[in-house]
């Protein structure tokens, strides 16, 4: 049953004014200071008795809540045990003695370096110290080297751990173990069309070899290969669905050799399609 209530309508008064680079924090500000002057608005909805109780519990709970503690708090968390993941920092090295796109990618290192160090940044829920922040940054290094950034960043990741190539066993883990993997998605997405796909474990331990096999063979790109292997595995029964609609489909061994063996062996081929 249906009721209707009035509950805080959100929305600030500023949505979309400003825009640009660098802008937006400071409209985001703005409203936020604007919020806390006006008073709140109201929006007749209708909903059901079940949520209008949530609503109005969260209204309440919010009243109860001192903010300014909320947010001394957050800015201690993060000061104190705060932890900031860099990833893809092979991107931003660049070789010695070089110029062009290289002169950028050092001027980022430069720009992070002082963050690194620690510094003081300020947020818009006041100044945090990143003097007590761990600091994780991880790349491939595929094209560039760890030497090849600058040697003030370097000194600060003193810890340097190499991390091994995913194998067959990996792979396997990663296309069954997940509570979401790629094979129960696809399954999904194939149900919504009211057929079933079942996949045989000697299917699964197939593109597991495959996708290592083709790893080894061209550039490592690690569990992303196995996306791209099932899109070009269901392919077919993707279009074909509708009318195989009522239907179950058992992926075995064979069938995943058939689809992506002749891929797998021609080397140029795999390279655009894999």
């Amino acid at each position: 049953e249906l009721i209707e209530v009035y509950v805080e309508d959100n929305k600030g008064p500023m949505v979309g004014m400003i825009a640009g680079a660098g802008l937006e924090e400071i409209g985001s500000n703005i409203q936020d200071m604007l919020g806390n002057l006006l008073p709140k608005k109201q929006k007749k909805k209708k909903i059901t008795v079940k949520n209008a109780r949530k609503i109005f519990m969260q209204e309440e709970a919010q009243k109860m809540i001192d903010m300014d503690n909320v947010i001394n708090e957050g800015l201690d968390l993060a000061q104190n045990n705060g932890i900031v993941f860099i990833d893809e920092i092979d991107k931003i090295a660049g070789r010695n003695n070089s110029s062009g796109p290289d002169v950028s990618r050092e001027g980022v290192q430069r720009d992070i370096l002082p963050i690194v160090e620690g510094t003081t940044v300020n947020t818009k829920y006041g100044a945090v110290k990143t003097d007590h922040i761990l600091f994780i940054a991880a790349g491939a290094f595929h094209i560039s080297k760890p030497s090849e950034l600058i040697p003030e960043l370097q000194g600060r990741f003193p810890i340097r751990v190499e991390l091994t190539n995913l194998s067959e066993a990996d792979f396997k883990q990663i296309l069954t173990e997940p509570a979401n993997s790629l094979i129960k998605q696809y399954q999904a997405m194939l149900m919504a069309e009211n057929v079933k796909i079942t996949f045989k474990l000697e299917a699964i331990e197939e593109l597991a070899k495959m996708a290592h096999k083709v790893n080894e063979q061209m550039e490592n790109i690690g569990a992303r290969r196995l996306h791209t292997m099932l899109e070009k595995l269901l392919e077919d029964l993707s279009f074909e669905a509708p009318e195989l609609s009522g239907t179950t489909v058992i992926i075995d061994q064979q069938y995943v050799k058939d689809k992506l063996g002749h891929i797998i062996i021609d080397e140029d081929l795999s390279r655009f399609i894999l």
